[in-house]
């Protein structure tokens, strides 16, 4: 029997074994890694029913970004303006426009535009929208520069460790409160002259606002 195959084939059940464990461990890790929401999430940008351009009216027009997340000040959640928000303006501007036919449609029946839902945390973790907003922190610190997206996409991570770059020192993030939504606001134009602002006043808003460092388990994890 000794014959039949030749001696190397001996030692193919172990070899077959360690390649397996071998392949099975990087895809294992593949996946570990690149399945965060950094590399998922990023860059994710779905078609939406209706086409609105925040470049246009945040970035143009000039509208507050609370005027139509009007929640977002007092709720753990920054809520999808109704349809009726849109026509406060839409009734006299454009308001026979085909591109907005959903959004009157909405507004006359009370049926719900069906938005697709781009920003999100895991189910495992907690995050207050007002606990942020009232604290300082821009919205443009989560979203990015969104008043210069014409379709809006994911721009940061949301991943544990972009949470807590903030958390381990959030004086960096901090800004005045009246200017929590002016995305491109800054302490200076002179990038040496903004850092030595940022850090005085930053701790000085943790001081007064009582912003805490908080890195635990149980801050985001409930």
């Amino acid at each position: 029997m000794s014959d039949i195959f030749p001696k190397w084939t001996n030692k193919l059940p172990v070899r077959l074994l360690t390649g397996a464990f071998v392949v099975g461990t990087a895809l294992t890790a593949g996946v570990w890694y690149y399945f965060t929401p950094k590399y998922t999430r990023v860059g994710y940008q779905p078609i939406q029913p209706v086409s609105f351009s925040h470049a246009v009216h945040v970035g143009q027009v000039g509208l507050d970004c609370r005027y139509c997340h009007s929640a977002v000040e007092k709720s753990w959640y920054s809520n999808i303006p109704t349809a009726s928000t849109c026509m406060n303006c839409h009734n006299q501007l454009l308001p026979t426009d085909t591109r907005l036919a959903l959004v009157r449609e909405s507004a006359q029946t009370g049926k719900t535009i069906p938005w697709v839902q781009i920003h999100k945390t895991p189910d495992y973790v907690y995050f207050n929208h007002s606990v942020h907003v009232n604290r300082g922190v821009s919205c443009v610190e989560c979203h990015g520069q969104i008043d210069q997206m014409d379709e809006v996409y994911h721009a940061k991570s949301f991943s544990m460790s972009f949470c807590l770059e903030c958390h381990r020192n959030p004086a960096e993030r901090l800004r005045p409160a009246d200017k929590i939504t002016d995305l491109n606001w800054k302490w200076s134009d002179d990038p040496k002259v903004a850092a030595q602002l940022q850090k005085v006043n930053g701790e000085k808003f943790m001081h007064d606002w009582k912003v805490e460092s908080l890195q635990t388990c149980s801050a985001c994890h409930r």
